[in-house]
C-alpha cells in the first residue's frame, strides 16, 4: 500500500493557468493611482505571494502610500473575478488525473495563496470541486506561504501526517512552504506537467526512497 495517501495540489500555475491572470489584475489596480509591476519584477520577486504581501513590498521599495492598500486589494480581486468568470475552463489532463486519483482512494486538496473566493470559484471553474476533500486559501491560515501553515492546516484537516503528502508546486514560495511542513514535493514548472503519469512517478519515486522532486530531474 503506497505511503502516500493524500495529494494536495498548488492552484496558481499548477491546476489553472492563471498566473498572468493576477499579474493583469494587479496591475489595473495600481494603474489607477500611476504604479505597475514589470514582468520581470513579478517573475522575480512577486510570484505566489498574496496581494497584500505584494502590496507591503510595493509600499516598502516604491513608496505607494499604506492608506490606499485595502482599496488597492479590493480593485484587485474584482478583476481577478471577472477574469475567472470569463476565462476559466475545466482541462481534460487535470479531471483525469484527480478522477483517478480519487478512485486509487487518494485523498485530495488545494492550498492556495489566493483568497479563499477565488479558489472556490476556479475550483467550480474547471470542474474540479467535486474531487477535494479539502479546500485552503490564503485568508484560512495566518501566515501565507512560504510560511507552512497553509500545508500543515491541510495535512491536519486530511487526518493525516506530513510524511504521508504529496504537495504539487510550481513557485519557490510554495516550495519552501511545503518542504517546511514536513510534505513530499513535485516540482512542475507549469500547469502542461500535472498529470496522472507524473503523479504517479513521483509517488514511485518516493516509495524507492529517491528525493528528487522536479519533473525533468
Amino acid at each position: 500500500m503506497s505511503e502516500i495517501k493524500a495529494v494536495v495540489f498548488d492552484m496558481d500555475g499548477v491546476l489553472v493557468d492563471a498566473k498572468e491572470w493576477h499579474y493583469e489584475a494587479l496591475n489595473l489596480a495600481l494603474g489607477l493611482f500611476g504604479y505597475t509591476i514589470q514582468r520581470t519584477e513579478h517573475v522575480e520577486t512577486f510570484d505566489g505571494l498574496p496581494t497584500k504581501r505584494k502590496l507591503e513590498i510595493l509600499t516598502a521599495e516604491r513608496g505607494l502610500p499604506a492608506g490606499l492598500h485595502r482599496f488597492i486589494n479590493e480593485m484587485k480581486q474584482s478583476y481577478t473575478m471577472e477574469m475567472i468568470h470569463t476565462r476559466c475552463r475545466p482541462t481534460f489532463a487535470h479531471q483525469f488525473a484527480l478522477a483517478h486519483l480519487k478512485r486509487e482512494g487518494m485523498l485530495i486538496g488545494v492550498a492556495s495563496n489566493s483568497i479563499r473566493e477565488s479558489v472556490e470559484l476556479m475550483m467550480q471553474k474547471t470542474a474540479l470541486s467535486q474531487y477535494l476533500d479539502v479546500l485552503l486559501g490564503a485568508t484560512d491560515v495566518k501566515l501565507p506561504k512560504p510560511d507552512p501553515d497553509i500545508y500543515l492546516e491541510a495535512v491536519s484537516r486530511l487526518g493525516l501526517t506530513s510524511a504521508e503528502v504529496l504537495v504539487v508546486e510550481d513557485n519557490q514560495n510554495g516550495i519552501a512552504a511545503a518542504k517546511a511542513a514536513g510534505c513530499h514535493v513535485l516540482e512542475v514548472e507549469d500547469t502542461h506537467e500535472v498529470n496522472l503519469e507524473n503523479i504517479h512517478k513521483r509517488i514511485a519515486e518516493i516509495e524507492a526512497g529517491i528525493e528528487t522532486e522536479g519533473v525533468h530531474a
